[in-house]
């Protein structure tokens, strides 16, 4: 696992280049404390940060070809390179390492930028073809592995997090509807970043810059197209159980210690559970809890833990870790991001760090087999909306008068949520269920400095994606956009960022794209049966797993936020809102934020969703703009 960075200049590199890169690298040490590595010709600048984990001793990086014609740096793991290694040597290719790193400059050579197809793996990749004097980047499909770039007048400057673009000088303009993006989704929808200068490489992307072209290309694709003719449920289980074990398998390939993270959910339980049928070794696992009973799962992942007599860490979450990580997550972040679970993230990833070097974890297993409660909720909304209006209105307004809840997923809360999104199209009333701010109140929050973004439409990353999706069914549609969105641009940035802030490597079973291929070509009606969700992922790990995993009710990943407002958090959020606080930038309607605070502190209304994502904007520009 590592860092990369490079500046690329198609007229010849500035005589500073060098040493921004050098800066660069630098800023990177956190995702590669072992070791870094540099090259530089005429026209590019590459340097890396390296967390060793295959081939301790030879496996540094940059590495090269035989003639040192086309160099490579990388972050990630290629989960199939001895096989790709085997068919290589046979072509006459001689390696000098035992890594996976150099699978890929020869795999170049035989293949050229299309070679990317043959790689089964987590990913972020530069190539330099010197001889075509062509620039290669790739990220991998499903966007576990980041890669930020920024165009330059005569080139192109890229790194593996935003921090390392701005030690270089990058412009720190805000891009104001993406501002406005974060207040709907609760994360900044890629190919946009908080920076208006700074993009994200989209997942299954490549860009290539050769001669006077600079060329962004899809080169993979998620596809949803059921079976024909169908399978027996019995034989979707058994396939599911089969695949997903050998996925698990492949990640198992290290040099160093690995571990798990075990929620005691139906995804962790079952990586768990396929980890012990194919490691002989001890397993060791982790797990992060609350004092708060509806947000605790501890008890879950114990039961789990002893049922595979695994080596169990647990550590408790207290109220005061908010308020001294708060504001130092914002140092591996680099734009703002409201999901409150990044907190338990970095802490489960500091006590797994501590044992192991690897860790597995159940990412993915909710937007393949229909995990979330928002796909129930679309289910429902299908009868809800043929109700006539003499019902359905009395119902809006009971909703409405009830009391705020501070439990993790109350009916209260789903049930405000469910109504603010049921009169809008199904994928957009998905992210009004997920997100913070529906439209209008979004109207209200933002201070007339952002008219512009906030006249644009939130929910143009929906419609960008939906351009590419090619399935007709509904619930295939929103599927889609989790896992373009959701998945990649709030779920993996987390668990990448929190991880890599620890030094730590996290790999995704659920995420092989063979496996996601495999899903997506399941029919709806195994995933969602009736509002049963992960039907068949149950089917498939019957027998395997304690019983009481498979009738327990999903909590997810969060913290009690709303009540520790309230509580014990109330004189740090009323310090981080406060007018003095606010008006440094003047982005916000300080009145409507005096309102939601009061009225939450009341315990009139849980606005945890509303006043987070203002909390952590504040944290983010005191770091990067005081």
């Amino acid at each position: 696992m590592c860092g990369i960075c490079g500046i690329f200049r198609r007229q010849g590199l500035h005589p500073e280049d060098k040493e921004k890169v050098s800066l660069m690298t630098g800023a990177l040490i956190h995702r590669g404390p072992d070791e870094d590595g540099f090259y530089d010709d005429e026209f590019i600048a590459l340097g890396m940060r390296r967390l060793k984990i295959i081939d301790l001793v030879t496996g540094r990086q940059p590495i090269a070809n035989e003639d040192k014609t086309i160099w490579t740096i990388y972050n990630g793991e290629i989960y199939n390179f001895p096989q790709l290694r085997a068919e290589l040597e046979k072509r006459g290719h001689i390696f000098k390492t035992k890594s996976d790193t150099e699978v890929i400059v020869h795999l170049y050579e035989e293949e050229g930028p299309d070679f990317i197809h043959r790689l089964n793996g987590m990913f972020a990749i530069a190539i330099w073809d010197k001889v075509n004097r062509r620039l290669c980047l790739y990220r991998d499909r499903l966007g576990i592995k980041p890669l930020h770039f920024s165009f330059l007048p005569d080139g192109l400057i890229f790194a593996s997090e935003i921090k390392s673009l701005l030690k270089a000088g990058i412009n720190r303009e805000i891009d104001f509807k993406a501002l406005s993006q974060f207040f709907s989704f609760e994360f900044i929808p890629a190919p946009r970043t908080i920076f208006r200068k700074i993009h994200k490489l989209l997942p299954g992307h490549r860009i290539i810059c050769q001669g006077n072209e600079i060329k962004i290309e899809k080169y993979w694709d998620i596809v949803f197209k059921p079976d024909n003719p169908p399978r027996s449920e019995k034989e979707y289980a058994e396939e599911i159980h089969y695949r997903l074990r050998e996925a698990v398998k492949k990640r198992l390939i290290s040099d160093v210690p690995l571990g798990v993270f075990l929620s005691g959910g139906l995804d962790s339980s079952t990586i768990t559970a396929l980890m012990k049928e194919v490691e002989t070794s001890p397993i060791k696992t982790f797990a992060i809890g609350f004092r708060e009973k509806s947000f605790n799962e501890l008890h879950y992942a114990r039961l789990v833990a002893d049922y595979f007599k695994t080596d169990h860490h647990e550590f408790v979450v207290e109220p005061k870790l908010v308020t001294e990580l708060a504001p130092q997550l914002m140092n591996y972040l680099d734009e703002p991001l409201a999901d409150a679970s990044v907190i338990p993230t970095y802490l489960i990833s500091y006590l797994a760090r501590k044992e192991v070097t690897v860790a597995l974890a159940g990412d993915g297993g909710d937007e393949l087999f229909a995990g979330y409660d928002t796909y129930k909720a679309y289910r429902l909304a299908c009868y809800y909306r043929k109700l006539p209006r003499f019902i359905n209105s009395p119902l809006r307004w009971v909703v409405n008068l009830f009391p705020a809840s501070g439990r993790r997923l109350s009916f209260e809360f789903k049930a405000k949520k469910f109504l603010l999104g049921i009169d809008y199209p199904p994928e957009i009333a998905n992210y009004i269920w997920w997100g913070a701010y529906p439209p209008q109140e979004k109207g209200k929050l933002l201070s007339p400095l952002l008219e512009e973004a906030i006249k644009a439409d939130p929910y143009e990353p929906v419609a960008f994606h939906l351009r590419s999706c090619e399935a007709q069914d509904t619930l295939d549609r929103i599927f889609y956009l989790d896992l373009k969105l959701y998945l990649q641009d709030d779920l993996l940035v987390k668990v990448d960022r929190m991880s890599m802030a620890n030094s730590l490597e996290i790999r995704v079973p659920f995420l092989d794209y063979t496996f996601v291929e495999f899903a997506a070509s399941i029919p709806n009606k195994f995933k969602l049966k009736g509002f049963e969700t992960k039907y068949i992922l149950k089917k498939a790990m019957d027998g395997y797993l304690p019983p009481q995993i498979f009738r327990r009710k999903k909590i997810g990943f969060d913290i009690p936020l709303g009540a520790w407002i309230r509580r014990d958090l109330k004189s740090f959020v009323l310090d981080v809102l406060s007018p003095q606080n606010l008006s440094r930038h003047g982005f916000f309607n300080q009145l409507y934020i005096e309102e939601k605070l009061k009225e939450h502190l009341r315990g009139q209304h849980n606005h945890r969703q509303l006043l987070w994502p203002i909390i952590i904007f504040q944290f983010w520009y005191d770091r990067y703009y005081r």
